[in-house]
């Protein structure tokens, strides 16, 4: 049976093609909209797709732009692909960056991490997890809480149980010494590090090796199989989340991670760090 790859990646899929459709039949996308009766700003999302284009929709856009109707099949499939949901929905509304994040993780062949300051999610015990939400979020109820938790649980079961991803991890030191939810917590999550470094790639830049590239903040590489998606690249800063896709950006993002995998410690020596750590937390 196939993996399954969540809605994300077929509505970035049709989207990119209707663009490319409207653009060749000669259509703004005002025309649209006055063909579609709506906004244009819905035609701007489902091309980049972030809305789902219902099916009546999609069979005007295809009628309108010419398409002829035996090229139409692939273009529903992707629109009933797109309209699934995806294991999240049970946790309710979220915020779209994320959702689409939560997409591409689901569909990705390979993922590529790196992270300065805090152990990543995928990766996160429920107690680190329950500690770090709890610091990072001013006001939230204890509900909003739980929810946070247990998504990011049920998505570890998710990504790493059956058939998950290759995986490239490297953390700097920091993320290692900071001690979130005190000793005890620290120290169980180091210890689950360990234990994922069996199946995980996992790598980590030592203090003493000073600057290196990435070390302005987070981001993740997601490779797809080439007949699915190119690369994707996700940036986190405290100025917003970016996606980006273009074959530059892709490659200097890619050339940076091996850059960080050179500048790491090799795995076992990672793996020792660790242990080190956990063996002098108080």
């Amino acid at each position: 049976m196939a993996k399954p790859i969540g809605p994300t990646i077929p509505r970035w899929q049709l989207g990119e093609q209707l663009q490319r459709l409207r653009i060749a039949a000669g259509y703004s996308r005002q025309q649209t909209a006055q063909r579609l009766r709506c906004s244009v700003s819905k035609i701007e999302k489902v091309e980049g797709g972030q809305v789902r284009a219902k099916l009546a929709e999609l069979e005007t856009m295809l009628a309108e732009y010419g398409v002829p109707e035996d090229e139409w099949p692939p273009l529903l499939e992707l629109q009933r692909l797109g309209a699934t949901r995806g294991w999240w929905s049970k946790f309710g509304r979220l915020p779209l960056p994320f959702t689409e994040f939560l997409g591409l993780e689901m569909a990705a062949e390979t993922i590529r991490t790196f992270e300065l300051a805090v152990v990543p999610g995928l990766f996160q015990t429920e107690p680190y997890a329950r500690a770090l939400t709890e610091s990072d979020t001013v006001g939230m109820t204890p509900e909003w809480l739980e929810r946070e938790v247990g998504l990011r649980m049920d998505r570890q079961k998710q990504i790493l149980s059956d058939d998950p991803p290759q995986i490239l991890l490297v953390l700097d030191e920091a993320a290692l010494r900071r001690q979130i939810g005190g000793p005890k917590v620290m120290r169980d999550q180091l210890a689950h590090l360990v234990d994922l470094a069996k199946t995980v790639h996992l790598q980590v830049v030592p203090f003493e090796h000073g600057g290196y590239p990435g070390i302005a903040g987070r981001f993740v590489v997601f490779d797809f199989p080439e007949d699915l998606h190119s690369p994707v690249v996700y940036v986190e800063s405290q100025a917003g989340n970016l996606y980006m896709e273009k074959g530059i950006d892709i490659r200097r993002c890619s050339l940076a991670f091996d850059h960080l995998l050179g500048a790491a410690l090799s795995r076992p020596k990672s793996v020792a760090l660790i242990k080190d750590i956990a063996r002098h937390l108080e």
